[in-house]
């Protein structure tokens, strides 16, 4: 019989038992167990303080992998554990024996919910993209039909917005392909992520331009923009480079593979932007509007005469 010279302690937990692992429950900030707690019964030497859930005994689960003798390497068995409640799940491997510094853990976890491979959190969106895509197929069929109805009377904003609706179009079947894609393979189409990422990008940087410009005047009071072309291209050229970079963070990484911090750092730059358009549209909005009440205050005079 060889001795056991060290255990590696699989934990699978509810975020919200956390807490649970470590002696807190024991008034110690110890999280391994010592001789005098486990002469008290409330842990085994050599391993971690975990307090079970009294709702649930079975929980926190603990997976154990031992060594033995002077075997430097071990494999563990393969494990499948049910979940029955919703939530956040954290899995830990932790071990107390300070000989087992350096340990190396090599494998992957399969973690799968019973529609698929889709995080939970991500399950709903699925749907939603599904559903858009139809609403946005409905739209754009019935802007054609509105487009070939009066094309005698179609202006170049006409075109920006079919632009718009047929991006918007795309990226909803993108990111439904995307997300069908993931939840049945179970791994993150990295391909198919950057094309809907960029067609989120370039529809959202191109519906806010385009607000933009008609909020001047654009194709109503003035036939072009002048001097302020470039000023606008160069919002709409680094709205689209900040929003690029905070999509892509947020959509190529992990689940949770960012602190709050990082998260708020690469939105900051976009929300400043949106603020750019928000407060440049409005007051472009009310120049334009002052425009339009002269020249219907003067063709009334004229009407008058």
């Amino acid at each position: 019989m060889q001795q056991s010279t060290g255990v590696v302690e699989a934990i699978i937990l509810d975020v919200k038992d956390r807490k649970r692992i470590g002696g807190a429950f024991l008034k110690t900030n110890a999280i391994c167990c010592n001789s005098t707690l486990a002469e008290t019964g409330s842990c085994k030497l050599g391993e971690v303080i975990l307090q079970k859930n009294p709702d649930i005994p079975s929980w926190p689960r603990v997976i154990k992998t031992h060594f033995a003798g002077k075997i430097e390497e071990v494999k563990m068995g393969s494990e499948e554990v049910e979940i029955n409640s919703n939530g956040m799940y954290y899995l830990y491997f932790m071990f107390c024996n300070p000989e087992l510094k350096g340990t190396l853990i090599n494998g992957r976890t399969v973690w799968k919910n019973p529609n698929g491979y889709l995080p939970g959190k991500m399950t709903p969106l699925m749907t939603v993209f599904g559903i858009m895509s139809l609403a946005y197929l409905v739209l754009g069929l019935v802007w054609f039909l509105r487009f070939v109805q009066f094309w005698k009377d179609i202006i170049q904003l006409h075109y920006h917005i079919t632009a718009v609706i047929a991006l918007g179009m795309c990226e909803m079947a993108v990111w439904y392909f995307e997300y069908a894609n993931f939840n049945s393979a179970g791994l993150r189409p990295m391909g198919i992520t950057l094309w809907a990422v960029t067609f989120t990008t370039v529809k959202k940087t191109l519906s806010r331009l385009l607000l933009l410009v008609v909020s001047m005047g654009f194709g109503v009071v003035r036939p072009t923009l002048g001097g302020i072309t470039s000023k606008v291209l160069v919002l709409g050229l680094v709205y689209f480079i900040a929003s690029e970079a905070f999509e892509l963070v947020e959509h190529l990484g992990n689940i949770n593979d960012f602190s709050k911090k990082t998260k708020v750092f690469m939105v900051l730059p976009v929300v400043f932007l949106d603020s750019c358009f928000i407060l440049w549209i409005f007051s472009s909005l009310s120049k334009t509007l002052e425009k339009l009440q002269v020249i219907f205050s003067y063709l009334s005079f004229q009407s008058f005469k």
